[in-house]
Formats: C-alpha cells, sequence, structure tokens
C-alpha cells in the first residue's frame, strides 16, 4: 500500500521476544511526553486473550528496571487486591491461595497474572521495603451481575477506628452495623440486576448505613494526624481505602434500588458509579506512591480512556439489549484530576481468528495499522494523527469483529485522546495446556 511509509515513521515495532526493542519503543513515546506521568495506563481492546496480560509483564519489567516504577495496579477488586500486595511484598499465604482469592473477575486463572506474581514476589525477596514493588487492585468490588456486600469493607473501618479511638466519637458500635448489615446474600442477590425492587439498597438500614459510612469516613479524616501516629500511613491508608469501598458499595447498591429509573439509566449510573470508585482509588495510588515511583496501570481501554466510553449492549441483556450506555471513564475522571501526570497507551488487535476477529477493513484504525510490515508495533498518537491528516485519509470506526462483547475496536476520532498505542497485527491460538512461553521470567 501507497501509504506504508509514512505511517512507518509514527511508531517503533519490536519483536515478540526482545525485551530491548519493546524497551526502545517504549522509552520513545514516553520520553516525548511533557511530564513523565504518575500514571501510565495500559489498555486491553479486550479481556481473554493473554497474549495481552503477557505482554503487560513484559512492559511492567522494562518500566521496573529502567523507568523507575514501583507498582502496577489492575482492574481487579482493591479489596481482594490487599492479599496479593501481602504475598508479593512480605510473602504472605501461598501462591495459589493468592491467585484463587486475590482477585476478581476470574483474573486469578490467567497464567500471565500468574507469572507476575512469581516475578514481583523474587524481585522483592531481597530489597528492603522501601524498595519493593507493590500490587494494587483499583476495581470497586463489582460485578457485571451483583455488588458485593460493603460488611467487610465497613467493618473493617470501624474495627481501626474502635481500636484507636475512644467510643464517644464513633457514631454507633460494631453491633449496630451488623444489625444493619442482615446477611450477606441479601446484598449479593443477583436477581436485583434487572429488578430494583429486589435490592436492599433503598431500605430503611442502607441508608441509614450509609450515613454511618459517610460519619467513620470524616472521624477517620479529622483523626488522621493521631491515627497515622498512633498505628501507620499504611495502616491509616487501608482504612482509607475500606471506607471508600463500603461508601461506594452502599451508592451502588441504592442505585440498583432505583424504582424510578429506567433500566438503562440505573445501569449508566452503575457504570459511572463504578468508574468513579475506580478514578478514586487511582488518584489515591498515585498520592501514595509519590515518593516510589509510577504505577503502571493495567486494564480495559473502556476504563482508561481519556473519552468517554461507549457500550452497546449485546443480545440477552433482557430489556437492555441493543441499548447504548454512555459514562465517563475512570481515565477520563482521573486526567481531568491529574492531567499530564496521566498517560494512556491503549492496546488496538489486527487478526485473532480464535475469538472470531477477522482481517480488518483498510478505512480502520486497525486496518491501517495492520498494513505496515512488522507485527507489533508502539505507535506515537500525536504522529499517527498528523500522518492520516496529512494524506487526507478518513477512517471510519471498525464493526462487526466479533461476538465477544469484550472487544472493542478503536475509535478513530479519539487518536488524539491517547498518548499511544500499542498494536498486535495477529494473535496465534495457543495449544492447550500452554501457560505461555513468553512469560515474565523470561522476557
Amino acid at each position: 500500500m501507497a501509504i506504508r511509509p509514512s505511517l512507518a515513521d509514527t511508531g517503533w515495532a519490536f519483536a515478540g521476544d526482545e525485551c530491548s526493542d519493546l524497551g526502545t519503543a517504549l522509552a520513545n513515546v514516553l520520553h516525548a511526553l511533557k511530564t513523565a506521568p504518575r500514571l501510565l495506563g495500559l489498555g486491553e481492546a479486550m479481556h481473554g486473550e493473554e497474549a495481552l496480560p503477557r505482554l503487560r509483564n513484559r512492559v511492567f519489567r522494562h518500566l521496573v528496571e529502567h523507568e523507575g516504577y514501583r507498582s502496577i495496579a489492575l482492574e481487579s477488586s482493591w479489596l481482594a487486591g490487599l492479599t496479593v500486595d501481602a504475598f508479593v511484598t512480605r510473602g504472605a499465604g501461598s501462591l495459589e491461595a493468592v491467585l484463587r482469592h486475590g482477585f476478581s473477575h476470574g483474573f486469578g486463572e490467567s497464567a500471565s497474572n500468574r507469572q507476575l506474581l512469581h516475578w514481583m514476589r523474587e524481585y522483592n525477596r531481597d530489597r528492603p521495603p522501601a524498595d519493593r514493588l507493590r500490587f494494587f487492585g483499583f476495581d470497586a468490588p463489582v460485578e457485571l451481575a451483583v455488588a458485593d456486600s460493603p460488611r467487610r469493607a465497613l467493618t473493617a473501618l470501624h474495627c481501626y477506628l474502635d481500636a484507636h479511638l475512644d467510643a464517644g466519637l464513633l457514631p454507633c458500635g460494631a453491633d449496630t452495623v451488623d444489625r444493619l448489615l442482615g446477611t450477606d446474600e441479601r446484598w449479593t442477590n443477583p436477581a436485583a440486576t434487572f429488578d430494583p425492587a429486589q435490592s436492599v439498597g433503598a431500605s430503611t438500614n442502607a441508608r441509614e448505613l450509609r450515613l454511618i459510612a459517610d460519619d467513620l469516613l470524616t472521624v477517620l479524616a479529622a483523626q488522621a494526624p493521631f491515627l497515622i501516629a498512633t498505628t501507620s500511613r499504611d495502616d491509616w491508608w487501608r482504612a482509607s481505602l475500606h471506607g471508600r469501598s463500603a461508601a461506594g458499595l452502599l451508592r451502588y447498591h441504592a442505585a440498583m434500588a432505583d424504582t424510578t429509573a429506567t433500566p438503562l439509566a440505573r445501569l449508566t449510573r452503575q457504570s459511572a458509579l463504578r468508574d468513579t470508585m475506580m478514578a478514586d482509588n487511582l488518584v489515591a495510588i498515585a498520592d501514595s506512591q509519590r515518593h516510589q515511583g509510577p504505577t503502571l496501570v493495567f486494564a480495559h481501554n473502556r476504563h482508561l480512556q481519556k473519552d468517554k466510553s461507549r457500550w452497546q449492549l449485546p443480545a440477552g441483556w433482557g430489556p437492555l439489549s441493543g441499548e447504548v450506555v454512555q459514562w465517563w471513564s475512570a481515565g477520563a475522571l482521573v486526567d481531568a484530576r491529574l492531567g499530564d501526570q496521566y498517560a494512556f497507551l491503549a492496546s488496538a488487535l489486527g487478526t485473532i481468528p480464535h475469538h472470531g476477529i477477522g482481517t480488518p477493513p483498510t478505512d480502520t484504525v486497525e486496518g491501517v495499522l495492520s498494513a505496515l510490515p512488522e507485527n507489533r508495533y508502539v505507535i506515537d498518537s500525536r504522529r499517527l494523527t498528523a500522518a492520516l491528516d496529512g494524506m487526507g485519509i478518513d477512517l471510519v470506526p471498525r464493526t462487526g469483529a466479533s461476538d465477544n462483547y469484550s472487544y472493542f475496536p478503536l475509535d478513530p476520532h479519539h487518536l488524539g485522546d491517547t498518548d499511544g498505542i500499542v498494536f498486535l497485527t495477529d494473535i496465534a491460538a495457543e495449544p492447550t495446556g500452554t501457560p505461555g512461553a513468553d512469560n515474565v521470567r523470561q522476557s
């Protein structure tokens, strides 16, 4: 194609097994940014394709060894992530137990996540605490169909405050919190997904718990100097995490229980609440790691992008089938708060036959990048946008690529909202039982 020479100048190719190539490509994009970011988002175009988290492992290792990064945050429950962090920093628990209990959304089954934790634990083994790599989950403790009970988070916050403060400073005792919570099954009822009347989130008890959570967070903030001096900054930070989780979950359950809203309005609000919780946690991570080093953030493109997220719901979603949900992504919210201290590299995929993703049309972003001579690229988005504009090429969004509802192609109208693109031209299916040869220890 005639456009190849010009487009080849917009990025840097890297091989599948050479970290030096990938490192050079990443450095060229990152060092062109106005400011070295405190949070670097690396997006997934889809979940469930191991080539992407394997690539993430290589990226993280390079950033640790050459760019001073000291933590990673994944799209997994931040409460469950505390278990993972204890393993990689202190060796607490076993790898198998951490994979079972330290991840949400089934991500503990990923071979790449196993390899990531093994490498982080080995890296940390002989290092002083201040120089150890940290692991964070940053997702809300919710799934598509259900949300967690606020019990764990609210009880942990109350226990922390009750152990170190006079009881008179707290709005109520632990027995009151327990009574108002009731059984966890009331909170995790999957029938509430489409029937708000089945949700406990609008009950008198739930409303009272929201006030209690707010009061406890106020006490935590007001007593911060004493609590940090008495316990530690990390202990206070974890209590804050539990408090945000409790308050966020109670808001989420209230949205699920709104019988006055349409199904689309409820899901839109829930999506916005989830990404708001994600953004709050990412900003808290950036603040806590200010003196340690930057953080790599890995999640779906739709959560990390700097523009508004849009999702057309697939068939099988009952009254919501075919509807379009739009909300401000966590990346957009973080970008609004941190500015140049947040950067986003989107991933884009060409052909993945085993996921039903065929050859992309030539008038899409994926089609144009597939015309490049090599198989793997890190693209400078500004160079790519300038090259396309200079050639007068008007691209359209890719459609009909896959029945996998977690796959989202890049929107050509928002290329300028990315700082770079990691592009994989084609991905072959792995043999059954193969854990992935391109693991973090070999990269």
